[in-house]
């Protein structure tokens, strides 16, 4: 087997999308890919709304942090393969420089930690995201990436962002 392919999801405060795609993406990979997630300007702290979700993907509180992206722009951080926003944000913001030219596109999701309201209506809005972030990355999952060349598969990766909304869960 082939090492697994990294891939690092961006979001501004590295607190909710961006953790849930990490989750998300290590669980589903399962071994084909390697997920991270960063921000611009990192909160600091894991959302506690983003944690029921990413425990019932099998994982402990401690495997998530709060961190900025220029980790992974320094000597000895892991190459990366795929490099993905997932907020308007992070998406319009200046990037580090990814060294290898890995795969970019932007994968705009509402933001759960700016949803008002009842917990209920809270956690409906986390789930939501996560929802969207599990399409999305199940079409990436269904790619040939291995068989693409680089231009195809960016495009293809890029297309999700656009057309993956209306999938059903």
């Amino acid at each position: 087997m082939s090492a697994p392919l990294n891939i690092l999801f961006l979001c501004t405060g590295n607190s909710a999308r961006s953790i849930l795609a990490e989750a998300l993406m290590n669980r589903l990979g399962e071994g084909r890919f390697r997920a991270f997630s960063a921000g611009s300007m990192p909160k600091g702290e894991v959302n506690p709304h983003a944690l029921p979700l990413t425990r019932a993907l099998g994982f402990d509180d401690s495997a998530f942090r709060s961190k900025p992206w220029d980790e992974f722009a320094t000597p000895g951080a892991p190459k990366l393969d795929f490099v993905i926003t997932v907020c308007d944000n992070a998406a319009g913001e200046v990037c580090p420089v990814w060294p290898g030219q890995p795969i970019t596109a932007h994968w705009g999701i509402p933001d759960p930690a700016a949803a008002t309201g009842t917990e209920a209506e809270i956690a409906v809005a986390f789930r939501d995201a996560a929802r969207l972030l599990r399409n999305r990355i199940e079409l990436l999952l269904a790619l040939p990436v291995a068989k693409l060349d680089h231009l195809s598969l960016q495009a293809r990766v890029r297309e999700i962002g656009k057309s993956a909304d209306n999938q059903p869960a």
